[in-house]
């Protein structure tokens, strides 16, 4: 295994990405659609011939800056791989342009889960590719953020780092006191994190088709659900899932693994299970998830009641679980809408609560999972600061106390994450002035750009009151859109790292 450390990351993914294509090309292969089965063993092979030649090409070079060279590949990854992915997917699909093929790649590959086209318009292969490429997208975010990310301080983890952002070391101290570096750090955590998150996803799987759902939507709805892009086989998702009310509940059990790296990482819990319940991600998105629908419930009594409206308790069992379903799923930046959401928006009075859902995908889920967004970290990182200023408004002369971490915590890891959300917003309103000079509508533009920025795709179908229509967008819409969306899944701070000078030097 010693020479495919030597190799660059990007060319390693040329590899891996020509040995998933072998999977949609067996299932086409079982279901008898050989031409399909076609274009993606085609593609596998010469993805393959690509990794021989640039491997052997690139065995030899010794790469000084680990930490530069993976960020570069990372940005490589969500960018110029899907050129390779659509390869298949523009074969298959003929009557559409290269162009799209490749945004649904990057859409998929980001977790994103924005796609252009309808679902009665692709094969099941295409879809199982959709999905397949999301959950990748997913499970290189995993090791990344922990190999790459997590030592340079970047990613979130500045928050609560003593290094500044983008200042860490490319090694990390391994047990031994030996260092270790990060393409060592990759290997180790990627066959770490495999069996878990192949465990995890296929726990979902089973238990999806045992509420009933067919096997291809309960594959692709599982892992969708795990790397959080959202992706599904059916226009509506698990709006028109057949297992219904079942299916989401199960789905919505899952969720969790998106609130914290705590809940698949045993490293993480230093004080075994217990360190699930004081994770302070896993409390703030907790807290979002039940307190949101219930106001979403109770507005029902102040405002639906004084129009003279009439419903039923099922409704009401409807409307409220709609509520704690969709919440859970775009906090996550998963982008699932339960069957019960308009439910929801009818029982609450509210004709459009697109904000509601939009605010949430910026809040996003965990640092180090496969969430987008700002992240839980950075939200209770300024929300403990806050308190604090509270608390000196009543008592100027009083000590915060909790230790040095936690004033740490408060201070320089709130400043860094008001930078982070300053740099968000800022990104938000540059996204949405040249998708409006592009042609978009200013609302449009918004949802658009909250849309890819917290790699939450779905949202251009349901936060507005009608859906946007993505099919008929030009292609400077959907060149900024491929844009915002490998900076979302980035983060801002990953690419200043990579325009710092002192980084390349």
């Amino acid at each position: 295994m010693s020479w495919l450390l030597r190799l660059p990351l990007f060319v390693l993914l040329i590899g891996l990405a020509a040995a998933a294509m072998l999977v949609p090309a067996m299932h086409a292969y079982v279901v008898r659609d050989l031409e399909v089965a076609r274009a993606f063993f085609y593609s596998a092979v010469v993805g393959f011939a690509l990794f021989g030649l640039l491997g052997i090409t690139t065995a030899s070079f010794n790469v000084r800056r680990q930490a530069r060279s993976h960020l570069i590949s990372m940005m490589a990854c969500f960018s110029v791989l899907p050129l390779y992915l659509a390869l298949p997917f523009a074969e298959v699909v003929r009557d559409t342009h290269f162009l799209n093929a490749y945004v649904e790649m990057v859409s998929c590959i980001t977790t994103t889960g924005l796609t252009l086209f309808e679902a009665e318009r692709l094969p099941d292969s295409l879809h199982l590719w959709r999905a397949l490429v999301g959950w990748l997208g997913g499970f290189f975010i995993w090791v990344a953020a922990i190999a790459v990310l997590a030592p340079l301080s970047l990613g979130g983890f500045e928050v609560d780092s003593s290094s500044s952002a983008g200042q860490g070391s490319a090694a990390a101290t391994a047990t031994d006191g030996s260092q270790v570096d990060a393409s060592a750090r990759i290997l180790r955590y990627a066959t770490r994190f495999a069996p878990v998150y192949a465990l995890i996803t296929g726990a979902l799987w089973v238990a999806l088709l045992i509420a009933g759902e067919t096997s291809l939507v309960a594959v692709s709805h599982a892992m969708s659900t795990i790397a959080t892009s959202g992706i599904s086989p059916l226009d509506g998702g698990t709006t028109e899932a057949v297992s219904g009310y079942r299916g989401e509940a199960i789905v919505w059990l899952f969720f969790i693994f998106a609130l914290s790296r705590v809940t698949f990482s045993v490293t993480e819990r230093r004080d075994g299970w217990h360190s699930i319940v004081q994770d302070p991600e896993v409390r703030v998105g907790v807290v979002l998830i039940a307190v949101l629908p219930v106001l979403l419930y109770v507005r029902h009594g102040l405002v639906t009641f004084e129009d003279g409206a009439i419903f039923t308790l099922s409704e009401g069992i409807a409307s409220l679980w709609g509520g704690f379903f969709t919440v859970a799923s775009f906090l996550t930046t998963t982008g699932f809408v339960s069957s019960a959401w308009t439910a929801t928006q009818t029982w609450s009075g509210l004709d459009n609560p697109g904000i509601l859902l939009m605010g949430l995908a910026i809040f996003g889920g965990g640092v180090a999972t496969t969430a987008g967004g700002v992240k839980l970290l950075r939200v209770y990182a300024l929300y403990k600061h806050g308190l604090r200023e509270m608390e000196r408004l009543v008592q100027p002369s009083s000590i915060g106390g909790a230790g040095q971490r936690a004033r740490r915590f408060r201070r320089q890891g709130a400043y860094v994450a008001w930078i982070f959300f300053m740099l968000f917003a800022t990104s938000i309103a540059a996204i949405t002035v040249l998708l409006a000079l592009a042609g978009l509508s200013f609302d449009e533009a918004l949802v658009v750009a909250t849309a890819t920025l917290s790699t939450t795709g779905p949202l251009v179908n349901v936060a507005m009151e009608n859906p946007i229509p993505v099919s008929q967008w030009d292609p400077t819409i959907k060149a900024v859109s491929s844009a915002a969306m490998v900076l979302g899944r980035l983060e801002t701070l990953v690419i200043i790292a990579l325009l710092n000078p002192e980084f390349w030097r």
